[in-house]
């Protein structure tokens, strides 16, 4: 993938290399486009929270400046008090008002703060959660293809990194924006009843580091999209370095410290270009600093200067000192909430972008289901296929015909494009070019759920479940999970059934490793499992992908014949290298570079002395 390509419309794989101006433009269209969104999807995680929050923005924007006004109220008290030379106890009566006023601001300041994290905690902890269940939902909502495409990965990557403390981060950083811009309002007012010459200098100071903030805050956006796929390969290569299922070949092929080595060298190219623009940031925010600070004190300045000269009263003074440092701080917070709004946004539309994702084949309410039982069967019309962004055609031209309750058998060199049929005919994927049909019907104008429901597929890379037995079976049907008479059939014809006697908890044992009390399975027992949850389903369709590679002899044998028993009367479309479980089909199909080159009964194969004949007396050959 070259830089160029990556100039797209989706902003997160915008290189951070682009003209500032270009970038900054862009990035805050794309900004303001989410925030609407952004506020959308933290309201459906909790609306009742985020109503509170608001509220409780409203409330808090009004303290600060009533207890600067309170203040400045009880020191005009005691002064007054004093050049009057009341007593003590007078003095006290006028200022006790005024005093019990600041601590009831002060309490309910205290008390509003610790009831707004509660707040911001419960909504978090929902946040998180909706935002992790509408990724996973969109996932699930996408079709094979995605999940081969590396770019579909960048995409996840950038849209998980981070997201719920953005989303978080977005809805608390935009209330205190709103309580900072109510809070600055008032401070204004206060300030330019004295010098609006004051206000606009302790304003205009923070301007410079607000600037900065946003252009790094674009280009720190831009250079975590442009390394997405190295921050990917990284957490591959922790993987691979962490989990047991890679950890014998890591060793016994003394792969740790090469592999290590490659994390570093990924880490390190992204460490110095994040370092060099952290510099550059902190050397903007020093000087905008020095900038903010020398205003603040020219006003200081100018105010003590007016109390000298009795123009303000010395609570006037404290006033305005108060309110002062106040509105510069105030303001220097909101020009940073909309720096972090803007960040978070930015960030966040990378979630968008992944959730706006859409199946290539949409669903739709008029797709057709299947009837019952099947009476024409399965064909293949001039089938060709290569993969979305693949030059290669990996099925070729392919015509083939399955009928009901016929058992055919694929054979073929590795790459031949078996497994590739099995996902065209389950409809994991769809033909580059020609149809298959099922009862004459294209595929694609089924209910893609109904389909799969009538369809049972053990694959050779089966998922080994870190779950209990029970599940790892049932999942071939979940609705019948807790069926005991349907899940003992499936273990029984798997032999699975002689896997959950030895198991200290039968059925309900945790297997592998991952978790308290797991018990690790051996190939040949996973595959038995994986097996059970192929019969879990009473599917009158059976893809078979390889399901006895990890069997001994004696346990083929019996898991075939029980086999027997589950596949009479099904189509059944079955993948082996092994011979002896090839001829048990009532037709065998040969695929040679992507081509059907060969189909008939074992007998006429031989008889032909093509591609079978040679590979069967190959692997008969190694038994001699």
């Amino acid at each position: 993938m070259t830089r160029r390509s990556l100039l797209r419309p989706e902003f997160w794989s915008l290189p951070y290399r682009l003209p500032r101006s270009h970038l900054l433009i862009h990035g805050i269209r794309t900004a303001f486009r989410s925030l609407s969104r952004s506020f959308q999807l933290v309201a459906s995680a909790d609306r009742r929270s985020t109503i509170t929050l608001f509220l409780l923005t409203l409330f808090s924007a009004a303290l600060p400046a009533a207890q600067a006004f309170v203040g400045k109220l009880i020191v005009d008290t005691i002064v007054r008090a004093t050049n009057d030379h009341i007593t003590v106890q007078v003095g006290l009566r006028a200022t006790l008002p005024f005093l019990l006023i600041e601590f009831a601001l002060i309490a309910l300041t205290t008390t509003l703060s610790q009831y707004r994290t509660l707040t911001e905690h419960v909504l978090h902890t929902r946040l998180q959660h909706t935002i992790s269940t509408t990724i996973i939902q969109t996932a699930l909502m996408l079709e094979l293809p995605a999940f081969e495409d590396s770019t579909f990965y960048d995409k996840m990557q950038n849209a998980q990194r981070d997201a719920h403390l953005r989303g978080m981060t977005i809805i608390n950083t935009s209330f205190m924006l709103i309580q900072n811009t109510l809070m600055l309002l008032s401070f204004i007012v206060v300030l330019f009843t004295f010098s609006p010459l004051v206000a606009l200098a302790l304003l205009g100071a923070t301007l410079p580091s607000f600037l900065a903030q946003t252009n790094s805050s674009t280009r720190h956006f831009g250079l975590l999209a442009w390394h997405a796929p190295k921050a990917r390969r990284m957490s591959y290569l922790e993987y691979l370095l962490t989990v047991d299922g890679s950890a014998k070949e890591v060793k016994l092929f003394g792969l740790g410290k090469s592999l290590l080595k490659r994390y570093d060298d990924l880490f390190w190219a992204f460490y110095h270009e994040d370092r060099a623009l952290a510099r550059r940031q902190s050397t903007i925010s020093i000087l905008s600093g020095l900038l903010s600070t020398l205003s603040y004190y020219g006003a200081y300045v100018y105010i003590v200067w007016h109390t000298l000269t009795h123009v303000i009263t010395l609570g006037d003074m404290t006033l305005y000192l108060m309110l002062s440092r106040q509105s510069q701080a105030t303001f220097q917070a909101l020009l940073t909430n909309i720096s972090e709004v803007y960040e978070s946004a930015l960030f966040l539309n990378n979630l968008f972008d992944f959730l706006d994702l859409r199946p290539q084949t949409p669903g739709d309410a008029h797709l057709r289901r299947l009837s019952q039982p099947l009476r024409i069967g399965i064909e293949f019309c001039n089938v060709s296929f290569r993969y979305p962004g693949g030059e290669n055609w990996v099925l070729r031209g392919l015509n083939l015909r399955l009928a009901p309750g016929e058992k055919v058998a694929l054979v073929g060199a590795n790459g031949a494009g078996k497994t590739t049929l099995i996902k065209l005919l389950t409809r994991l994927y769809a033909p580059t070019e020609g149809h298959i049909l099922l009862e004459g019907i294209d595929l694609r104008e089924y209910d893609l759920d109904d389909l799969w429901s009538r369809i049972g597929v053990i694959f050779q890379d089966f998922v080994h479940y870190q779950s209990t037995l029970r599940e790892n079976i049932g999942f071939g049907q979940i609705d019948a999970l807790d069926d005991d008479l349907q899940l003992a059939r499936a273990a029984q014809l798997s032999s699975a059934d002689d896997i959950a006697e030895d198991l200290p908890h039968g059925y309900e044992t945790m297997l592998g490793q991952w978790f308290e009390r797991g018990h690790e399975l051996s190939g040949g027992q996973w595959q038995k499992v994986a097996l059970g949850r192929a019969f879990m389903r009473d599917a009158e369709v059976l893809v078979l992908d390889e399901p006895t590679a990890a069997l001994d002899a004696e346990h083929e044998y019996e898991v075939f014949q029980r086999l027997h028993e589950l596949i009479a009367g099904k189509m059944v479309l079955l993948i082996s290298h092994r011979f002896s479980t090839v001829r048990m089909a009532d037709r065998i199909a040969v695929l040679d570079g992507g081509r059907l080159t060969e189909i008939g009964t074992h007998a006429e194969l031989m008889a032909l002395g093509g591609t079978y004949a040679r590979l069967f007396n190959l692997q008969a050959e190694g038994y001699r």
